[in-house]
C-alpha cells in the first residue's frame, strides 16, 4: 500500500529529527535479512541506547537535507538506519557484530561527530574496545609493576621459611 503525503511528511520529520540529534549513524543493507532477525537486532541496538529505522530512500534523503546532512554517496539496496543517542560507538558495534553472525546484515557507510564515514572506517570505530575495557587494561597496565615487587618480597620470606625448615628437617 502506498503511503499518502502526509504519512511521508511524518517520517520525514521524524527522521530528521533523529538525524539531527543523533551522536553517529550507519547505514545498512537489510536486504534477505528475516523479521525474526530484523527485530532481534531493534531489541540489541534498543538496548545500547539506539534506535533502528527503515525508510525509503527518497525520504531518507529528503531528510538528511532537512537536519543539514549532506549524503557523499547513493544508498544502494533496503536502507536502515541505525542511530546512536547515548554511546556513539555502542549501537555501531551492536550491528557490526550482528553483521558477523548474519550476513544478510552489510554495514554501508555512516556519519560520526558530523563527518561522512566509509565502510572501513565504521568498522574500524566498531571493533575499538569498550570504555570498560580500557580502563581494566590502564588499571592492569599501573598495577603490573607493584604486584611484580610484592611477588618478589614475597619469594624473600618464602626462601627464607623454606631454608630453616631445610634445617631443622636435617637436625
Amino acid at each position: 500500500m502506498a503511503l499518502t503525503k502526509a504519512q511521508k511528511q511524518k517520517i520525514v520529520e521524524g527522521l530528521a529529527q533523529n538525524l539531527s540529534r543523533q551522536k553517529s549513524l550507519v547505514f545498512v543493507d537489510f536486504k534477505g535479512l528475516k523479521v525474526n532477525d530484523m527485530a532481534y537486532l531493534r531489541k540489541k541496538i534498543k538496548e545500547t541506547g539506539g534506535l533502528l529505522k527503515v525508510a525509503k530512500k527518497t525520504l531518507i534523503k529528503l531528510a538528511s537535507e532537512k537536519a543539514g546532512l549532506t549524503l557523499e554517496k547513493e544508498l544502494e539496496g533496503e536502507i536502515g538506519l541505525v542511530f546512536a543517542f547515548e554511546d556513539p560507538i555502542s549501537s555501531l558495534r551492536a550491528a557490526y557484530q550482528f553483521s558477523q553472525s548474519n550476513r544478510n546484515l552489510k554495514i554501508l557507510d555512516g556519519i560520526f561527530e558530523g563527518k561522512f564515514l566509509e565502510r572501513g572506517d565504521i568498522i574500524t570505530l566498531a571493533q575499538l574496545p569498550t570504555r570498560e575495557e580500557l580502563l581494566a587494561s590502564v588499571v592492569r597496565s599501573i598495577s603490573a609493576p607493584i604486584s611484580r615487587l610484592v611477588n618478589v618480597l614475597q619469594g624473600n620470606l618464602r626462601n627464607l621459611v623454606y631454608l630453616l625448615s631445610q634445617i631443622k628437617v636435617n637436625q
